[in-house]
C-alpha cells in the first residue's frame, strides 16, 4: 500500500519481501510475555521456563503472524513441543479465549491493558522469546508533512525530523547506486 502511494507510511513488523523505494525505520521493540487467568499456577511458578510454559495449552497467533515463528522457534530449539490448544488472528482474541480459560498465551507486553483484561494477568517472558522490532516505513521519495513528523517522533523519540530525513536521502543514495 505505501510503496503504490495508497498510503503515506505503514508501521507494523518485520516485511516479507523486498521494496527497494522504501525505507524502514525501527521505531521501538516489542517484548513479550506469557498471559493466564489471574488465578493460573504459571504466575505463581517461581523461575519462568519454557518448559513450565509448554506444560500447558497454549493459546498462540496464527500462522501469518510475524511473532507466530519466535514464539514457536524458541520451543524448538529448547527441544520442546508445546500444546498449542487454539490460534487466533489477533491478541484481543488470544485475551478472550485466555479469560474463558481455554490456555495461556504468548503476546507482545503492549497488548495487555491492566485497566480493561481484568481478569488476566501478564507475566514478562523477554528472556525466553525474541523480541520484535516496529517500524514505520515511508517511501524515500516522499515528502513528510510536518505532523507526521510529529507523529513520528510521539511513538519513537528517536525519530525526529533530521534523523527520517536523513534516512530517506540515504535510501534514495542506496537506490541510484543499484541502478
Amino acid at each position: 500500500m505505501v510503496d503504490a502511494g495508497a498510503a503515506d507510511l505503514a508501521i507494523g513488523t518485520e516485511t516479507s519481501g523486498a521494496f527497494p523505494h522504501l525505507v524502514k525505520l525501527p521505531c521501538f521493540e516489542i517484548t513479550r510475555s506469557v498471559v493466564a487467568k489471574a488465578d493460573h499456577p504459571i504466575l505463581k511458578v517461581k523461575k519462568l521456563t519454557l518448559a513450565e510454559i509448554a506444560a500447558y495449552p497454549i493459546i498462540i497467533y496464527g500462522a501469518r503472524h510475524s511473532a507466530r515463528p519466535k514464539v514457536m522457534n524458541a520451543f524448538k530449539k529448547a527441544g520442546l513441543k508445546p500444546k498449542i490448544s487454539l490460534s487466533a488472528v489477533d491478541a484481543d482474541i488470544c485475551k478472550t479465549y485466555v479469560e474463558l480459560g481455554l490456555g495461556i498465551a504468548i503476546l507482545a507486553d503492549i497488548t495487555i491493558d491492566p485497566v480493561r483484561d481484568t481478569g488476566i494477568r501478564a507475566r514478562s517472558a523477554r528472556e525466553l522469546f525474541e523480541s520484535s522490532m516496529v517500524y514505520v516505513t515511508l517511501r524515500s521519495a516522499s515528502y513528510v508533512r510536518p505532523y507526521v513528523a510529529d507523529f513520528l517522533q510521539i511513538i519513537a523519540p528517536n525519530l525526529t525530523a533530521t534523523a527520517i530525513r536523513d534516512a530517506m536521502r540515504a535510501s534514495r543514495k542506496q537506490t541510484i547506486e543499484r541502478v
